[in-house]
């Protein structure tokens, strides 16, 4: 056995639905997908959708499909959606259909990943694990409960949840080898679902805590961070706390046996490796929460960690360490989506989706709910097929506030409204960078993603309905709006 074995560190196993040697399914799956691409192309083209428009949406339909369905590797998938946006004509040239190769997001991610592999060759990632491990006493409920707790409190420190569960997929991951917990176990996957889905709402809290917040709140306009921070607490930690439940009735076998602890190992100070992984992922967490006095991208404190990490008598990891581990994976995917969602605001398909959505929505104020339930309903299908939240907002909190307006609502409590619908819910791995980091450790699918997104959308209206309306009334903010406002 390996050191790195011994110490129980692991690097990424293949996905199981890279190993199948069934291809019926896959084939079966694409080819019924193709099919659809080509029926949508073969249609008639909508009155009011250019032609570019309803080439874009072919292939959103046949790269979600695959992305939701897991039948090819998500990396493959996202160059296939490049390819396929040229070959239809979704977008006019190679060259906007990599524009999401050259979006930041692409490289904050890259920076994040690294943060998370230093995080893990330092010993660092092993040193906590061994600390969650011994405080739980091999129970696995204490366990993730002690993660949950970890979220919020984590936030202030490191806002983004990309770094978060950059940082604790190792962790965690090592945490489940250390107590022997197989791959795929029931426990792993409520504590990797939580990572997905859970870990990603305590951000949003936070006007900084990353792009939802940041563009929801320029979009609606008007709101403080201490307002921000208001209105969404509630809500927001609403949700936290009832997919936290739902994650754990969905796999609560995974929580009865106890979980075998090794022997604590003795442990000296921090390693020389351990100290600077700290103080750089420190260091970049200090220019994240201060991005209100220098107004730098995410992405530059991500370069700025990643090229110390990576350099000679600073850093904690060889160029070649980090070749190997990196999971370029995440990086296509997350870039070929950016690309999609650009293809489909360009073509015109982003415009053209929002005009139904309008023209389908009732304007009454004698209905307010009926607008309200309306609103969240549209909502599903356009995030859907939307892969980007940033696209999603932009197309959906103009429309929803123009929408509340028009039939006597406070526009503000309907661009919420539709954040949190969109927000709180993933349907496929390519949706979030977050989730792209969960997703390369193998211990879920792209199909348990999905059906967890069904579930979570329906968390989203009843948070809405039953407890952020009546809250944001209590809060100033009701949703009717006063005569002469």
């Amino acid at each position: 056995m390996d050191q790195q074995a011994a110490r129980g560190v692991t690097t990424p196993q293949p996905r199981p639905q890279a190993m199948r040697t069934n291809w019926r399914r896959p084939a079966l799956t694409t080819a019924i997908l193709a099919g659809l691409c080509v029926g949508l192309l073969a249609m008639p083209t909508p009155e009011g959708l250019p032609v570019a428009g309803q080439r874009a949406i072919a292939v959103a339909v046949m790269g979600i499909g695959l992305w939701s369905s897991d039948v090819l590797p998500a990396g493959l998938t996202g160059m296939l959606v490049v390819v396929l946006l040229v070959l239809l004509g979704g977008v006019p040239t190679l060259h906007d259909a990599l524009t999401g190769f050259a979006h930041p997001v692409a490289y904050f991610l890259m920076g994040v990943l690294t943060i998370g592999l230093a995080v893990l060759r330092s010993g660092l990632a092993e040193r906590v694990a061994w600390f969650f491990l011994q405080r739980s006493r091999g129970r696995p409920r204490a366990l993730y409960v002690q993660m949950l707790l970890a979220f919020p409190l984590l936030t202030f420190l490191l806002p983004s949840a990309t770094t978060r569960t950059g940082i604790l997929i190792h962790v965690y991951d090592q945490a489940l080898e250390l107590s022997r917990v197989p791959r795929g176990a029931p426990l792993a996957k409520a504590i990797m679902l939580a990572l997905n889905s859970v870990n990603r709402l305590a951000s949003t809290v936070l006007l900084t805590g990353g792009i939802t917040p940041i563009t929801a709140a320029a979009l609606i306009g008007g709101i403080s961070w201490t307002g921000w921070l208001v209105l969404m607490c509630v809500p927001y930690y609403a949700m936290l706390v009832i997919a936290s439940g739902l994650i754990y009735g969905l796999y609560r076998r995974g929580f009865g046996p106890m979980l075998s602890v090794p022997p604590m190992e003795a442990r000296g100070a921090l390693s020389g490796k351990e100290l600077r992984t700290i103080i750089i992922t420190g260091g970049a967490s200090l220019l994240w929460l201060t991005d209100a006095l220098h107004h730098w991208n995410p992405a530059l404190p991500a370069l700025l960690a990643w090229v110390c990490l990576l350099a000679p008598g600073i850093g904690v990891l060889s160029w070649s360490d980090w070749e190997r581990q990196l999971g370029w994976a995440n990086i296509f995917v997350l870039a070929s989506s950016l690309s999609l969602a650009q293809a489909l605001v360009s073509s015109g398909a982003a415009d053209w989706l929002a005009a139904l959505l309008v023209r389908a929505l009732p304007r009454s104020a004698h209905q307010p709910l009926l607008v309200v339930a309306m609103l969240l309903l549209t909502a599903a299908p356009v995030r859907l097929l939307v892969p980007n939240i940033t696209g999603f907002l932009a197309m959906t909190i103009p429309i929803a506030m123009s929408v509340g307006t028009a039939s006597g609502l406070n526009p503000v409590v309907c661009g919420l409204l539709m954040m949190i619908a969109g927000d709180a819910v993933l349907y496929y791995p390519a949706q979030s960078a977050s989730s792209l980091v969960v997703y390369e450790r193998g211990h879920l699918s792209a199909p348990e993603i999905f059906r967890f997104g069904l579930w979570m959308t329906l968390v989203a209206y009843v948070v809405v309905l039953l407890i952020a309306l009546p809250y944001w009334a209590a809060v100033g903010e009701p949703l009717l709006m006063s005569p002469g406002e």
